[in-house]
């Protein structure tokens, strides 16, 4: 027996059956006795076996202790308190076979663990916390969600012992992070941003039941919150003003995006360390992405090289493809935009996070922070807003989706002072595009259809480009009708692609990668 301020410990060893139970309960009870109203703990490592008289002995020490813990049950003995009910009554913990990850490849680096590959086909994350089996639980949780939902996923089959705290057990069966693939093939960086840009999207365009998922609004507000007592005060309240202003959104985020947690099994992309999982809006997802491939190596470039495997010029060059994909745009000023929204929720969580593990008591971590922060206050001078409009919409190739592929263009030549006449010109044109895509794209099937939005300065004009992957047609190529007929001449149709053509000052068409590319420009 083991004895403490904050509880008793006692190991239970061999048998305890109709035999010895009496002579066990005795000395228990010598060992409880004077010690009223303390936790106790059964410790079972070394316990074989266990009778009906054992189970009653424990359940008078849990009435007289409601305070009781079992834990190392081995399976056996687990069973029996399963099936008799006592892990209801009482916490009862498995005893785990132990796993060394000594010597082991790091593939992934988490807020909460640490993920190594143990062979070939097994990869363990390693908590952090000594107390995980909770956090375990959370993760399986989550995990089963999004896989129900549709995001590729590896679910644990095992919980196991790794040093003093839990791991849980994967197969992913020669897997490989992106950040490897990057780092031994940086030529593939077009590849691996399509792809982390295509998983990202699934996640951000999933919907989760109310409830289901944690908000990560609420962690940001809580980043923001501490930081008012390290910033001037009208740039601390501007900065938790932003955060609050944004709305609430009950798709999916990761929470913890980056390279390492992203990885490919054959042809598959998956999603791991889903831990961090919640809803959210996306702007607290580009966050985490910028941190992890550049905001906490922006001081030392070397500490990218460290945690992702790539140089940090690799992790420049593919945070702004990325972004560019994400977004659907080339265009750099709004590239740079989203990019510095996304930097100042980076910054807020940079900050707090090295606060909190003591960095204002090294120098390291002092200079870290004034770098940081002053980033984060030119930022909050030139930004009002966090949000952000897509430069790019997907939607099903339906009518009745018209009226939100005009609320996009809508909004995105709100930001023009687009004059009336153009307005309405722009408009015609993409309804006449998109009902295109709609009634011959892909009937009788359905489909879908990209539109992508840019509008570039000097001189101001609007290019909007609609991207199907149905039937290669050229609808420019169609020979223009013949205005001056009389109306008993005509044929009915035509007219769309010839309006489309008349009022925008460009219009060009290619097939490509198996798309139907349009392409309308409109100067203002």
């Amino acid at each position: 027996m083991s004895e403490t301020n904050d509880r008793v410990e006692i190991k239970l060893k061999g048998r305890i059956d109709s035999g010895n139970a009496a002579a066990i309960e005795t000395e228990i009870q010598q060992k409880l006795s004077g010690k009223e109203n303390v936790p106790v703990l059964f410790d079972m490592t070394d316990l074989e076996y266990i009778s009906s008289a054992g189970l009653r002995i424990l359940l008078r020490v849990k009435k007289s202790f409601p305070d009781l813990t079992i834990t190392n049950a081995s399976s056996e003995v687990y069973e029996i308190l399963e099936m008799t009910g006592f892990t209801e009554m009482m916490k009862v913990e498995k005893a785990y076979r132990v796993m060394s990850v000594e010597g082991c490849e790091v593939i992934g680096i988490g807020a909460n663990g640490i993920v190594y590959r143990v062979d070939q086909d097994t990869v363990v994350k390693a908590y952090k916390n000594a107390d995980a089996l909770e956090d375990i639980q959370h993760e399986r949780e989550v995990a089963r969600l999004a896989l129900i939902l549709g995001i590729p996923t590896a679910i644990s089959y095992d919980v196991v012992r790794v040093g003093d705290s839990y791991g849980s057990v994967f197969e992913l069966l020669n897997a490989r992070p992106f950040s490897s693939i990057l780092a031994e093939h940086p030529e593939k960086i077009d590849w691996c941003a399509k792809e982390y840009v295509d998983l990202l999207k699934k996640i951000h365009g999933t919907l989760v039941p109310e409830g289901k998922l944690p908000d990560l609004k609420d962690t940001v507000i809580g980043w923001a919150e501490f930081m008012q007592e390290y910033l001037p005060k009208d740039k601390g309240e501007k900065l938790l003003s932003m955060i609050k202003a944004v709305p609430h959104d009950d798709h999916m985020v990761h929470g913890d995006y980056h390279t390492k947690n992203v990885m490919l099994q054959g042809d598959e992309v998956l999603l791991i360390d889903m831990d961090t999982l919640a809803v959210g809006h996306p702007i607290f997802e580009l966050a985490s992405v910028f941190n992890s491939l550049q905001g906490y190596a922006e001081l030392d470039h070397s500490l990218l090289k460290s945690f992702q495997g790539y140089d940090y010029e690799i992790g420049r060059e593919f945070l702004t493809k990325v972004l560019s994909l994400y977004l659907g745009t080339t265009n750099p000023k709004k590239i740079q935009e989203v990019e510095d929204k996304a930097r100042i929720v980076g910054y807020t969580r940079m900050i707090r996070r090295s606060i909190r593990r003591k960095g204002l008591e090294t120098e390291q971590g002092r200079a870290e922070i004034a770098f940081w922060k002053e980033r984060l206050l030119k930022l909050l001078d030139e930004y009002d807003t966090l949000l952000f409009t897509p430069d790019e919409l997907v939607l099903d190739a339906v009518e009745e989706n018209l009226p939100l592929l005009q609320e996009f263009i809508e909004k995105h030549l709100e930001e023009t002072n687009c004059p009336a006449k153009a307005k309405m010109q722009i408009e015609l044109a993409s309804e006449e595009i998109f009902v295109n895509i709609v009634n011959y794209a892909y009937a009788p099937e359905k489909g879908t259809a990209t539109v992508r939005v840019e509008v570039s300065d000097d001189p101001v004009c609007v290019t909007i480009t609609f991207l199907d992957r149905g039937v290669p047609y050229d609808p420019l190529a169609k020979e223009d009708p013949d205005v001056t007929l009389s109306a008993e001449d005509r044929e009915i149709g035509g007219l769309g692609i010839f309006l489309t053509k008349k009022t925008m000052d460009d219009v060009s068409y290619e097939y490509k990668d198996g798309q139907n590319i349009l392409t309308l420009k409109k100067n203002l």
